[in-house]
Order: C-alpha cells, then structure tokens, then sequence
C-alpha cells in the first residue's frame, strides 16, 4: 500500500485545485505540471516591486506625465498554456488587450515582465519562468534584484533573450519598454537619500 501510495503522488500533475488549495501566506504556482509553493514577498521585496509600479503605473498606465496605452498590474496570475504563473508586476499594450477583462485570471500573454529577485525564488524566476515567458513571446523581461540594487532589462529576439542593460546605483532608469520616461534606480529601496534626509528632519 505504501509503495502503491507513493507511486501515484508521484505520477499526481498539479491542477489549478492544488493553485486554489495552497496557503494563503504562499505564492503557487505550476510549471510542467509540478507546483511551486513560495513565501509572500518580505518587506524589501514588497518595497522595489511596489516602488516601480509607483514609477510606471501613472506616465504609462493612466496616462499622466507620459504616454499611457498599458495595463499595468500587481501579481496578476497567469495562466499560459497548463503553466500558472505570477510575476511581481506586467504589463499589457492596449492595443492588444483593449478591454480590460473582468476574470479570475489573465490567459492573454504579456508584453512586459517584471520579477523581483528573493534568494527563496531566484533560481526559478531566472530558470523556468523566464523559459516560459520566451516559449509565450513576451517582449520584454525585467529583474529587480533589492539585495543587489540593481536592474536588469531584457528583449525577445528570435526567441532568445538579449540582456540590454544592467543598471545600479543612483542612475535614472529609462529602459524600453518604457523609455519614454525615466525615475531614479534609487526609487526602490528602502533608505534612498530623500528618505534618509526626511527621518533626518524629523
């Protein structure tokens, strides 16, 4: 009975029930039918992905200061294909998802990526999932590293992908796909200059 038992958990292809049953203080996902269960972001995780979408979200999302014409969003989960995913932040064109969809999950692929680098998900974030993005034809793929402080910017090119620039320091980042404008690299961690000047005048 054991040996029977241990056959079929083995053989046993994670469902989107698995994604539904898992934790809520966990991130599930699917890749080749195996789950991935990892921890909610810490807080300087939390911090970088939600300081770029501060930076991206109002030029290019609604429009103010810059060009608009995307859906940028939080954590979207993604279903591609039997994979099931969830980036820290993508974005959509308008142009190729013009409404946006009131559904449980997105099936349309992306145009842009951003993963937020943890030592628990670095391995898979730069692995599987970034294989996964290039088979979908997702154009562009950001990694946020909040350890390193640093931001690397990549493009599909005949399928592979092509490292554009890695940005560190205090430098402004204005990076296609979204090089119509540009915010400081220094936005996104937690003690930048202007923060440390502000607990100074405290």
């Amino acid at each position: 009975m054991k040996a029977t038992s241990r056959k079929a958990q083995l053989s046993h292809r994670a469902t989107y029930q698995d994604v539904l049953d898992a934790p809520r203080h966990k991130v599930a996902e699917i890749v080749d039918g195996t789950l991935h269960m990892s921890p909610r972001p810490a807080s300087r995780h939390a911090r970088a992905s939600s300081g770029l979408g501060a930076s991206i979200a109002p030029p290019y999302d609604y429009g103010r200061g810059g060009p608009g014409g995307w859906w940028i969003i939080d954590e979207p989960e993604l279903h591609l294909g039997e994979d099931i995913l969830v980036p820290d932040l993508a974005g959509w064109r308008r142009e190729r998802m013009p409404e946006y969809p009131d559904v449980a999950y997105f099936t349309i692929a992306l145009d842009w990526i951003c993963e937020v680098l943890s030592p628990s998900t670095r391995a898979f974030d730069q692995g599987m999932k970034r294989a996964i993005y290039a088979r979908e034809g997702v154009a562009h793929l950001w990694f946020v590293d909040p350890d390193a402080r640093t931001l690397e910017a990549f493009e599909l090119r005949e399928g592979r992908w092509l490292l554009l620039e890695t940005l560190t320091g205090d430098v402004l980042v204005s990076l296609p796909p979204f090089d119509q404008t540009s915010f400081s690299l220094s936005d996104l961690w937690p003690d930048t200059a202007a923060g440390t000047e502000a607990s100074d005048n405290e």
